[in-house]
């Protein structure tokens, strides 16, 4: 009982500083995802962390908000999955009702447009590092590239649905798998 309470207090703590301190919406918080859950915690391993941000990114929802609450399943149920979804998401409560509630007070200060515009700096780095990152660990082949490469054109020179994408790429794997196995009988 002493480490499932442990673990729900470093589940909450754990994302509700990733919630706090991400700016840039859930695929900036990728990089520091990746960071807390794999490297620092051992919660999950890389492979799943690919396997939670491509399904948090086909579901409805923040991809960051999806991601909580699988490790939250992972490690304790459908309360973990509660906790880590309100854990990450109550930062962005609170942060907005307080902008709400001093946004009069505070739009005509230069320091503060000066402020986002540093942040989106921060994010811009970020989301390239993600990519970094990602691309190590995805782009394995000649295959993987090309989906990447179909991928990228679809959505930013032909604006399909990043759902169609994920659709298209998923129906090529299970092709390619499924040559692969026929192959391996063959032989």
């Amino acid at each position: 009982m002493k480490k499932h309470i442990q673990t729900a207090f470093d589940l909450f703590t754990t994302f509700f500083k990733i919630g706090a301190f991400t700016f840039g919406g859930g695929i900036a918080m990728l990089p520091i995802l990746r960071k807390e859950v794999v490297e620092k915690r051992n919660w999950a391993t890389d492979e799943q962390m690919l396997d939670y941000f491509a399904i948090g990114q086909s579901t409805p929802g923040v991809i960051a908000t999806n991601v909580a609450t699988f490790i939250g399943f992972k490690l304790l149920g459908f309360f973990g999955a509660l906790l880590a979804t309100c854990a990450i998401v109550l930062p962005s409560i609170i942060i907005i009702t307080v902008i709400a509630i001093t946004s009069h007070a505070i739009k005509d200060f230069a320091f503060i447009s000066k402020i986002l515009q540093g942040i989106n700096v921060a994010v811009a780095v970020l989301l390239f590092s993600a990519l970094i990152d990602l691309s190590k660990k995805t782009l394995v082949d000649i295959f993987t590239a090309v989906i990447a490469l179909i991928a990228f054109i679809g959505m930013k020179v032909l604006s399909i649905s990043a759902l169609w994408i994920v659709l298209f790429a998923a129906v090529l794997g299970i092709i390619k798998k499924t040559l692969q196995a026929k192959n391996t009988e063959e032989v």
